[in-house]
């Protein structure tokens, strides 16, 4: 609901239909429940119980946010969990509490292809950043470290519209535009798309993350047993300002910068200078009062999952 709500389409209920056929495959249970297995005053150990990863996800950044709120700072990893929506979701929790949050995660298969390579090796990994501003929405960053979400790709199978040069490779290396056939072959750039255009930056952020959200919960197998599920890792940090200044000067400095990036020159009139999170928090404020759009694939994605479920 959060992603459909803000126009992050490609993680919300365009989801269910792919989250129905893994949980048919064997591959998530619908009765797994989180639980704690390590802790300290400032870290934790949330293993997710073989599920998708939206509880876990939030059982681990509210665990984070009460930890930070007593000691300032506090790390929670996550391990046996699976695809958990949209990143800025967690990351917004702690934002909306006054602190600044961090929300990465791994996939469950690879889809991003290091710089200089034919194959995936990561998956598009993103990274959510938000931050508490005085008298306004947070400060929201969500982003991939792909050059594009896979799930962008399959709203564009979707609609049937091909896919921007420079998204995806096709087996031999070369880029594809037709988004079918790059969601099969599940060969996305690095954020930048070529070396040429930075790609190396998008490759290292998404190894990063793999470090954060699998090698750090253990998810991550050097030397992976054949027939295993493999699991999902996920990884949240959270932060209280106000241990290192005022109780809302943070929040006031914040703001004053949003504005003064707002207030730049634009090169069109038209297009104004935005801040992270603009655009998803318009878009939730004028989905709120109309409605939330579907693709009619998406609206026959949701009705047979529906008549699987016999609801």
């Amino acid at each position: 609901l959060y992603a459909d709500l803000h126009g992050i389409d490609s993680h919300g209920s365009a989801m269910l239909r792919a989250e129905q056929r893994e949980h048919t495959a064997g591959q998530w249970r619908a009765d797994a429940a989180p639980s704690v297995v390590q802790e300290s005053d400032t870290t934790a150990l949330v293993d997710g119980g073989g599920g998708l990863g939206h509880v876990p996800a939030d059982t681990a950044m509210r665990l984070a946010m009460q930890k930070a709120a007593q000691h300032g700072v506090a790390a929670v990893a996550v391990r046996n969990s699976g695809h958990f929506g949209a990143a800025g979701s967690y990351a917004a929790l702690a934002a909306r509490d006054g602190m600044i949050g961090i929300a990465t995660t791994g996939t469950r298969v690879p889809s991003l292809v290091p710089t200089a390579s034919r194959d995936a090796a990561l998956g598009t990994n993103p990274i959510a950043f938000a931050a508490p501003v005085s008298g306004a929405q947070p400060f929201l960053l969500d982003m991939a470290t792909s050059t594009a979400p896979l799930g962008r790709l399959g709203l564009a199978a979707h609609r049937g519209r091909p896919i921007p040069h420079g998204w995806a490779l096709d087996p031999e290396g070369r880029p594809e535009t037709n988004a079918r056939r790059a969601i099969e072959a599940r060969r996305l750039t690095p954020l930048g798309g070529s070396l040429l255009h930075g790609s190396h930056k998008g490759y290292g952020l998404a190894t990063m993350v793999e470090i954060l959200s699998a090698v750090l919960p253990g998810t991550f197998r050097a030397n992976p047993v054949a027939g295993d599920v493999p699991r999902v890792g996920h990884f949240f940090l959270c932060l209280d300002p106000r241990r290192f200044r005022g109780a809302d000067a943070f929040a006031s400095d914040l703001g004053g910068l949003a504005d003064r990036l707002r207030a730049l020159p634009p090169v069109d009139p038209d297009v104004p200078v935005q801040v992270a999170g603009d655009p998803e928090y318009a878009i939730a404020a004028r989905r709120t009062r109309e409605g939330i759009p579907f693709a009619r694939s998406v609206v026959e994605d949701i009705r047979h999952v529906a008549r699987a479920a016999g609801a």
